[in-house]
């Protein structure tokens, strides 16, 4: 039986020395260590010999088996590697200039503007920040000159964590960090999602996006805040856009003002996403507080600044012409695959 088990292991690496591709080496395997296979065989064999021969000869198979096994995952290595240098070399036979034949996905229609917008300040000197999404009450409100018990909290009901954060629920929350970041003066952009709990319609949305913006030097003014505004507009529509501007309240903002534009869905003729008003609030703004720039460590003696939410969700509403904030969230494929990046 020595010399059947020294026939076998000279057979299996004659033929492991042949492989030409993993297929090949498949039915190899099977055929000596399969539950039918030659190895197995031997193993089976024991039953036939005597006690003393069992032991010595057990040995034997196992160690051939274990070396079978060790041969078999080198020729595979081996093999794969031929074959995969194979494939290089035959790439040369196709056009990889090609167009794919795949279909090609696209970007949601609120990442295209952010990414335009994104391109117009980085032109007009704005750095581009990020913030976390979660935020405490200090970030969110306090620095924001919103202190416990405002009524101004009424109109941001939000998201508490059971550690006392919260979900941010305007990107002005990253004010007060940007200020202690880079001082005065300072031209920042930073977007992000936004959350609040609201009741959901065609112009509302519990999770919904925005971008603010900052702009802190000497003698800024009004006039500065709308010449970025318009600029901005113009831009992003390629056209121009109606807008008015109307005094509004925002605790961190003094004066405070809407920035309204005309609704690009009906025109300003009244639809349930401008509320039947022709105009949709779009931009809330106005010049920093005092407050809020002492809470950022800006010498309100020295400096001045205007900042801006921008509402990215309605904005992408009224670029491409979508009636129903709820769509963005939807994951509706037929109504996102529509938009492509330019």
């Amino acid at each position: 039986m020595q010399q059947q088990i020294n026939a076998v292991w000279e057979q299996l690496s004659r033929e492991l020395a042949a492989a030409s591709d993993t297929a090949g080496l498949e039915q190899i395997r099977v055929a000596y260590l399969g539950k039918k296979g030659q190895i197995t065989g031997l193993l089976k064999g024991l039953q036939k010999v005597s006690v003393e021969e069992k032991k010595t000869l057990g040995q034997l198979i196992n160690q051939l088996k274990r070396r079978a096994e060790e041969s078999i995952v080198q020729t595979q290595e081996r093999l794969a590697a031929e074959e995969l240098e194979r494939k290089v070399l035959s790439a040369e036979k196709y056009d990889v200039s090609l167009p794919s034949a795949e279909k090609k996905g696209s970007y949601h229609p609120i990442t295209l503007v952010q990414r335009d917008l994104e391109d117009i300040f980085h032109s007009m000197g704005f750095n581009v920040e990020d913030f976390s999404e979660i935020v405490d009450d200090f970030a969110c409100f306090e620095s924001l000159n919103i202190p416990k018990h405002h009524p101004a909290r009424d109109m941001q009901d939000t998201y508490y964590l059971e550690n006392g954060q919260l979900l941010k629920t305007h990107t002005s929350a990253a004010q007060n960090s940007i200020m202690r970041k880079y001082g005065a003066p300072l031209r920042a952009i930073f977007p992000g999602r936004c959350f609040r709990n609201e009741s959901i319609d065609a112009c509302h949305e519990n999770t919904f996006f925005q971008m603010e913006g900052m702009m802190i030097d000497e003698d800024i003014s009004i006039s500065n805040l709308i010449y970025f505004m318009k600029t901005m507009l113009s831009e992003v529509f390629q056209r121009d856009v109606s807008v008015r501007l109307r005094p509004g309240f925002f605790p961190f903002v003094e004066p405070g003002f809407e920035l309204d534009v005309n609704c690009q869905i009906c025109g300003g003729s009244g639809c349930p996403s401008c509320k039947h008003s022709g105009w949709l609030e779009l931009c809330p703004c106005g010049m920093i507080h005092p407050n809020v720039l002492r809470y950022g460590g800006i010498d309100t003696d020295k400096y001045t600044g205007f900042a801006f939410g921008l509402g990215l969700t309605r904005l992408a509403m009224m670029k491409y012409g979508i009636s129903d904030i709820r769509d963005f969230n939807s994951g509706s494929l037929k109504s996102l695959s529509q938009f492509s990046a330019k």
